[in-house]
């Protein structure tokens, strides 16, 4: 009875039951920073093994090292949940944000601790393409040539694809496909993405009602959470929780976190109902 008087009181999110679309980025601090990005990717790899779900590269820039300064994936559930609080977006909306790791890098010779950083951004992802308006007059699409860590370009032909939506100055690159017509697919899936959340931040600032938490603030840059290797402390600056289990957390054990999130997350849409 609590769960279904919850569910009355506070207004659902209409996007929990989507998938989602997870693009992380390595911050300043170089090969450290990158190698931190890559953490991240199989941390969430492996919470989304742990729920059953599906996980694509859509494009990835890795480095020499093993990390990645950029990578694009897409979260699917299988099939549509049955209760939207099941959904990919309704777990891992609560990701997005600057995301803080403090270690020796193992580029470091002095056993040095540093700190260095990672941007999380979380879309959910857009199932009918007619959600989102797109004038093809609106697009600036440039083809180029892949290419590797290094900077080897990774074929001979000029399948990678970027496209420039000149309304909003969004840039979206994908050079990971085979060919140049699956390249442009995958960047307008990330695209639409991406404009359709720049839609609902808009009418969020527009109408009061509409408001964000502060759990999923706009500010993209807000720095959410600290992965604190020497003394295996995983905190959330949002909500306040704080484990000694990193290394459990880094194995995809998210949920605590996740769910820390969401009760925040609760608390604060119920308070604006009132």
């Amino acid at each position: 009875v609590a769960a279904e008087l919850k569910d009355v009181l506070i207004p659902r999110d209409p996007d929990d039951a989507r998938d989602a679309i997870m693009e992380i980025k390595a911050g300043e601090g170089g090969e450290e920073s990158a190698l931190f990005a890559g953490d991240l990717l199989r941390m969430y790899q492996r919470y989304a093994e742990s729920q059953g779900w599906s996980v694509e590269t859509l494009s990835a820039t890795p480095t020499e090292l093993g990390g990645y300064k950029d990578v694009q994936v897409a979260i699917r559930t299988k099939g549509i949940p049955e209760d939207p609080a099941d959904g990919v977006w309704a777990h891992l909306k609560y990701e997005a944000g600057v995301h803080r790791v403090q270690r020796v890098p193992v580029t470091e010779s002095q056993g040095r601790i540093h700190t260095s950083a990672a941007g999380v951004l979380v879309f959910a992802e857009v199932d009918d393409p007619g959600e989102v308006e797109i004038n093809d007059s609106d697009l600036r699409i440039d083809v180029f040539r892949s290419s590797g860590p290094g900077g080897q370009s990774v074929n001979t032909t000029d399948s990678a694809v970027r496209i420039t939506h000149l309304p909003t100055g969004i840039v979206v690159s994908m050079q990971d496909e085979k060919s140049q017509i699956q390249n442009r697919e995958a960047a307008m899936r990330v695209l639409r993405a991406r404009l359709r959340q720049m839609q609902l931040d808009q009418q969020a600032e527009e109408n009061a009602q509409l408001r964000r938490s502060q759990v999923r603030t706009v500010d993209r840059s807000e720095r959410i959470r600290t992965y604190n290797f020497p003394e295996n402390r995983i905190s959330d600056h949002r909500t306040g929780y704080k484990a000694y289990n990193l290394d459990h957390v880094l194995e995809g054990n998210l949920q605590p976190l996740i769910d820390s999130a969401r009760r925040m997350d609760e608390a604060e849409r119920l308070a604006q109902e009132q």
